[in-house]
């Protein structure tokens, strides 16, 4: 799908920290403006030139849902962009990789038997497309990100997070509105789902909405942790210190190009 450069770009961000940095950013880029919509903050303005409207969501599928109705309806955003952290959910995934969603799945939903596992109800549908235009273009971004940028950030931080050699992933990205914390869940869902790569607890309602709506949606996503037992160590440090980065400079690359 052809994304209309005229149309500002919804940023949906689920966490505070993330957001803010964000935000300051826009704020470089010259006026912006803030309008208070079903208790969120939506501020309006360009970054790294682009028309943008960014928000801070909050965390869970209710709260994306809300926010990206609000940036189709009160902003006629021609695409949104959920940008965050998120579990690994394939053991090929590490922490300091990039997860681009090509499709999205609720992990949570389950209307057995009256309609399968996963599927959301009335619809006949359990996964649904990211835009392909803009995931390569996320793609590309990354890399670039990858070979050039990453080296900006310090040895002691990319000792500290093992950030060693991170990688890009592309595939399915699963939401549900629980933390997922322990080896047995992870295990289970790797079982129930083995191609899911990532774990959130935000995207999969982005898409629903954005497929309702018929809005090109974007997902990237910063592996944080492992998803497991350990999935709460140094979780502030690393979104002040990695996640913003990786989102600062990926954003960059990915706005400034012109053909999405």
């Amino acid at each position: 799908m052809t994304v209309s450069s005229i149309s500002p770009l919804g940023i949906l961000v689920p966490l505070a920290q993330e957001a803010e940095a964000l935000f300051a950013l826009m704020k470089q880029d010259g006026a912006t403006h803030t309008q208070r919509i079903g208790g969120r903050d939506y501020h309006s303005g360009h970054l790294f030139g682009r028309s943008c409207v960014l928000t801070l969501s909050r965390v869970g599928k209710v709260a994306a849902a809300t926010a990206a109705a609000g940036l189709i309806h009160a902003y006629k955003v021609g695409a949104i962009l959920n940008v965050g952290v998120a579990g690994g959910a394939a053991a090929t995934v590490k922490v300091g990789d990039i997860v681009v969603a090509d499709a999205m799945l609720q992990h949570d939903l389950d209307a057995r038997p009256i309609f399968p596992r996963y599927e959301v109800p009335l619809t006949g549908m359990s996964r649904f497309a990211a835009d392909a235009a803009i995931g390569n273009s996320l793609s590309q971004a990354i890399e670039a990100f990858l070979a050039e940028d990453l080296l900006q950030l310090s040895a002691e931080i990319r000792e500290r997070f093992a950030l060693a050699a991170p990688r890009l992933h592309r595939g399915l990205i699963i939401s549900g509105d629980q933390f997922v914390n322990g080896h047995a869940a992870v295990a289970a869902l790797r079982d129930d789902i083995p191609d899911a790569l990532a774990i959130e607890m935000e995207s999969g309602a982005v898409a629903q909405i954005c497929h309702d709506y018929g809005i090109p949606c974007g997902v990237l996503r910063t592996i944080s942790d492992s998803a497991d037992d350990n999935a709460h160590v140094d979780f502030p440090a690393f979104l002040a210190t990695v996640a913003s980065f990786y989102s600062h400079h990926i954003l960059r690359r990915f706005l400034q190009r012109t053909d999405w």
